[in-house]
C-alpha cells in the first residue's frame, strides 16, 4: 500500500514539480539580467523597449513618446522582432 503512494508521488515530482520549478527558477534569473534597451513581453501582451528599471518596476516605450510602467514580474521573456524581408522585386 505504500509503495505505490511513493511511487505515484516520485513520478509526480519528476514530471511535474521539478520541471516547474526549473522553469520558475529560469524566469528569474531572466528578470533579474533584464537592462535598459532589451525588447521584453509582458502578460498582457504588450511589447516595448526598456526605458528605465528600478527594484519591481520596468519603464516600457511601446511607441514613440508612450511609455508604461508595468510590473517587473508581469514581464515574460525577451522579445526577438522577426524581420521579413520586403518584397518590392518582382521575381522575373
Amino acid at each position: 500500500m505504500l509503495i505505490p503512494m511513493l511511487l505515484i508521488f516520485g513520478v509526480m515530482y519528476l514530471l511535474v514539480i521539478r520541471p516547474q520549478s526549473k522553469k520558475a527558477k529560469e524566469h528569474q534569473k531572466m528578470l533579474s539580467e533584464l537592462q535598459k534597451g532589451d525588447d521584453v513581453a509582458t502578460t498582457g501582451g504588450l511589447v516595448g523597449r526598456i526605458t528605465g528599471i528600478k527594484e519591481d518596476v520596468v519603464t516600457l516605450q511601446v511607441q514613440e513618446g508612450v511609455r508604461l510602467r508595468v510590473l517587473r514580474s508581469a514581464v515574460t521573456g525577451r522579445y526577438k522582432f522577426s524581420e521579413t524581408p520586403k518584397s518590392d522585386d518582382k521575381a522575373s
